[in-house]
């Protein structure tokens, strides 16, 4: 464990812990705890409250008060800019040479932190690494073991390749929670978080699993937590119409950096998405012509002249 050459004579690298908090007064004394909680020995944390209109900010404010001896922690106040924004602030605010974005309703899990930075450390050619969550309620009680097994429905065992990995990202979003650790030079450069976006995420990941730069450990890094106000857990039809839009041009906009057969998984999965809109708008000839040409999509993908054959998802 890192943990471990530390207490040998290796000094660990450094990790930025960053939290863009936004209305989470009721969990964000949990996130922040759980930072401290976390045995990685050489951390940082950098919060910034995005314009919250509740008191989640007194509630960091008193927070970071309590325990500025206790980790060396960066706090800003400012006006709401968005999570994409907040994300590249934070990034641009840290220090270490890795970094963990969290989520002020969710929280770490203890061990998370060495588990990524030593795949990390083991793998130098890999960006990013990401983890499992477990799930929990709005009052911390497990709803679920597994985020990405168990609420979405994923086959862990795809993520053990990069042929895996990239079918994964493209065909079924199984990210629970804020679960990746990311090398900062990477979003010294180019990897930044697209600022406007809602599924800011998903856009990230696709680009790193473009280049074979994402990396995968089997472990629960984090505790990814359902309640009333989930962003992508909305039933609000128009929001969700919204959402599902901004995927769709995610998808056809990060097509070109693939080779085949996964450019043509990602123009499937477009098609996919826009049946999806197509339902929710209750227009059932669009709906039956996008499932067609995914199906079709699909299977041309697989043929052995689109390139290597791996099972989907």
């Amino acid at each position: 464990m890192v943990a471990r050459d530390a207490a040998q004579g290796m000094a660990p690298p450094l990790v930025s812990v960053l939290i863009p908090a936004f209305n989470h007064e009721r969990y964000v004394l949990r996130c922040l705890d759980s930072v401290l909680e976390d045995p990685y020995p050489a951390k940082e944390l950098i919060v910034i409250d995005d314009g919250s209109t509740d008191r989640t900010g007194a509630r960091i404010a008193d927070w970071v008060a309590a325990h500025c001896m206790d980790i060396p922690i960066e706090y800003v106040q400012r006006e709401h800019r968005g999570i994409a924004a907040t994300l590249n602030e934070l990034a641009a605010r840290a220090n270490g040479e890795f970094l963990r974005p969290g989520a002020s309703d969710d929280y770490l899990l203890p061990g998370g932190l060495d588990a990524q930075v030593r795949y990390l450390l083991e793998h130098p050619h890999k960006v990013a690494v990401i983890g499992d969550s477990m799930v929990v309620d709005g009052d911390g009680h497990k709803l679920q073991d597994s985020g990405m097994c168990d609420l979405h429905g994923a086959d862990k065992s795809l993520y053990r390749t990069d042929d895996g990995i990239r079918r994964a990202v493209i065909r079924q979003w199984a990210i629970g929670g804020p679960v990746v650790l990311i090398r900062k030079r990477a979003l010294d450069t180019a990897d930044r978080w697209s600022e406007g976006l809602r599924i800011e995420d998903w856009d990230l990941f696709l680009r790193l699993a473009a280049r074979g730069m994402l990396g995968f450990v089997d472990v629960h890094v984090c505790a990814y937590r359902l309640h009333g106000s989930n962003v992508s857990k909305t039933r609000h039809k128009g929001t969700r119409i919204a959402n599902l839009t901004e995927s769709r041009q995610v998808a056809t906009f990060r097509a070109s950096l693939f080779e085949e057969p996964y450019r043509t998984l990602l123009r499937a999965q477009s098609h996919y998405i826009d049946a999806k809109i197509s339902f929710l708008e209750r227009r059932p000839w669009p709906l039956l012509c996008h499932l067609a040409a995914y199906l079709a999509l699909v299977v041309r993908a697989r043929l052995p002249s689109a390139g290597p054959r791996a099972e989907g998802t």
